[in-house]
């Protein structure tokens, strides 16, 4: 690959980063090589982790002339991810490792999008996730490639994990901020809310992380087939988002994921409510006057 580190001179940024690659390699192909990015960008070499506690770590000089990438042996999606965020920690110069020459991640790291205030170990990790999805996601090839999907499915999600290579929470995160409509998906195991991501336009998830899934969720139902998306159907709107008293409900509709070992991923949709007529506001402004002054 022609790019070199002169071709990132004063980028700092996830952004700016990837930025400056997709400038320098206008043709990456889908699944980015990102072991051959790494050897035209300074990494001598990649190696198994044979560890349980760690998920990658970098070994770099001072002066971040070269370094060295370990990750943990599993699945090739896991893998990539975990190689793409430990050479963000490699080009990002303000990123401080925590021991002179070394940073060490274990899967949390790996898997965080957001950081205390003030914490400023969790926002180089954050910052590492971001450049890590970026460069495995590069922004102009998943738009091209999400233009082949209309109505929002968890199928889409696994469509784009295969082919871009990427674990289904990395696709999941992706989905969700690029698609035009009002989404959210949910990461659940054992019965719980894990983790959740939504676009900016959908309501905030009262199911906190850690709280059960709620008892009347399809993820409750034992119909599921693991390892197929399940059909998208209305459910309550109030399981999941807060409804205001005396106003119209949105519709919002739900599709379930099973995977293995207890986890699964469940997609929420949600319409926006139709317009009130003017003869429908008076009946209801009129229900509504009646109902609490108790007239009849």
């Amino acid at each position: 690959m022609p790019i070199s580190r002169k071709d990132l001179a004063d980028a700092g940024s996830p952004e700016a980063l990837v930025k400056r690659i997709l400038k320098a390699e206008p043709n990456l192909s889908v699944p980015v090589p990102i072991q051959e990015l790494c050897v035209s960008l300074g990494i001598v070499k990649t190696e198994d982790f044979d560890t349980d506690e760690f998920e990658g770590g970098l070994v770099t000089d001072a002066k971040r002339s070269e370094g060295t990438i370990f990750a943990k042996r599993g699945g090739e999606p896991r893998r990539r991810f975990t190689i793409a965020h430990e050479l963000g920690h490699f080009l990002m110069a303000h990123h401080v490792p925590d021991q002179p020459g070394r940073f060490l991640c274990k899967s949390s790291d790996l898997l965080r999008v957001q950081a205390k205030e003030g914490d400023q170990r969790q926002r180089r990790e954050v910052e590492a996730n971001r450049f890590a999805a970026l460069v495995l996601m590069p922004p102009h090839l998943l738009r091209g490639a999400m233009t082949a999907f209309r109505e929002p499915d968890l199928q889409h999600v696994l469509t784009l994990a295969r082919d871009f290579a990427v674990g289904k929470e990395t696709a999941a995160r992706a989905y969700v901020q690029y698609h035009p409509e009002r989404i959210a998906i949910i990461v659940a195991g054992n019965g719980r809310v894990q983790r959740c991501y939504r676009s900016l336009s959908f309501p905030t998830i009262i199911c906190g992380v850690g709280s059960p899934v709620p008892t009347r969720s399809r993820y409750q139902s034992s119909s599921h087939r693991p390892n197929i998306a399940g059909d998208i159907a209305a459910c309550s709107p109030d399981l999941w988002i807060d409804v205001k008293r005396d106003l119209r409900a949105p519709a919002l509709y739900e599709q379930v994921y099973l995977q293995q070992n207890g986890f699964a991923m469940i997609l929420l949709r949600l319409e926006p409510v139709p317009e009130e007529s003017t003869e429908e506001r008076k009946l209801e402004e009129g229900w509504r006057y009646r109902f609490h002054s108790g007239r009849r």
